[in-house]
């Protein structure tokens, strides 16, 4: 795993786990090959519409924050909440 993946990783991380009520609970999954990071994001449950936000709002900043940050190093990323 690349230090690219590991800091839009530790991204992720940092701004998904204040919005959750169960922040032990964040666990994230990387995969990193051929220039593209993807990200998969595991939150408690009960905290799912939290990290997704109202018509998907907050998903959607935190997917653009990170293909950003991506696009600053020259790869592409991709983050999914997954069930």
């Amino acid at each position: 795993m690349d230090s690219t993946a590991e800091e839009l990783a530790s991204l992720v991380e940092f701004v998904v786990t204040p919005l959750v009520d169960h922040p032990d609970e964040v666990d994230l999954s990387l995969v990193s090959e051929d220039g593209r990071v993807q990200i998969e994001v595991r939150v408690d449950p009960s905290d799912a519409g939290k990290v997704i936000g109202r018509q998907g709002r907050v998903i959607k900043s935190i997917r653009t924050l990170v293909r950003a940050a991506a696009s600053r190093k020259g790869v592409q990323a991709e983050v999914e909440l997954v069930d």
